[in-house]
């Protein structure tokens, strides 16, 4: 299985009323995105590690660490491996030194976990390919809109057109949950 190597580009308020937020990894070596909805504990997690700040008292995924840590083992990579019906899939890498398991987790978990240990977060290509959004396929499709020139649609869009433009338009405004829907249908009329 091929792995990607991911970054936390950002963690943003979901457009849904669920209170849910989309957690957007991206390709280190690549321009693709992989948008995954994550609630607001785990996604306040990820963002308390990421600006250093300490809660007076440690988060789940602090103590995690702690405990592991404590019994010396260390976590050394989360994989997103698949994705079934629209849900994530993620491992924990863990070793004592000696040892080595893989530990089954919820992806926000696992990325909340990463980055306490400083480990990188990965994920397979066959993920990628599933659920990773190209943004700059998606800013291609209208360059003589943003030369200023005017543009004339033409007269009968087929349905993967209107498809390419309304992805576009969820990625310009950060609708990363749209966007992953959007590329969902798009690749299932082969675009």
């Amino acid at each position: 299985m091929k792995k990607l190597d991911l970054e936390i580009l950002d963690i943003a308020l979901s457009g849904s009323s669920s209170g849910a937020y989309a957690l957007v990894l991206g390709e280190v070596k690549g321009k693709r995105k992989l948008p995954i909805v994550i609630g607001g504990a785990e996604a306040q997690s990820i963002a308390i590690e990421l600006e250093n700040m300490r809660p007076s008292r440690p988060l789940t995924h602090d103590l995690m660490k702690n405990t592991m840590t404590s019994f010396g083992m260390e976590v050394t990579e989360v994989l997103i491996h698949k994705m079934v019906e629209g849900i994530f899939y993620a491992q924990l890498t863990v070793t004592d030194g000696i040892r080595e398991e893989l530990i089954d987790s919820r992806s926000s978990d696992a990325v909340a976990v990463a980055v306490r240990f400083g480990c990188p977060i990965r994920c397979s290509e066959q993920v990628m390919d599933a659920a990773g959004v190209d943004l700059d396929a998606s800013d291609q499709e209208e360059p003589d809109m943003m030369e200023g020139e005017p543009h004339e649609d033409p007269p009968e869009e087929t349905s993967l057109e209107d498809l390419k433009k309304q992805l576009a338009e969820a990625i310009a405004t950060e609708n990363y949950e749209l966007a992953s829907e959007l590329k969902k249908k798009m690749d299932g009329l082969g675009g």
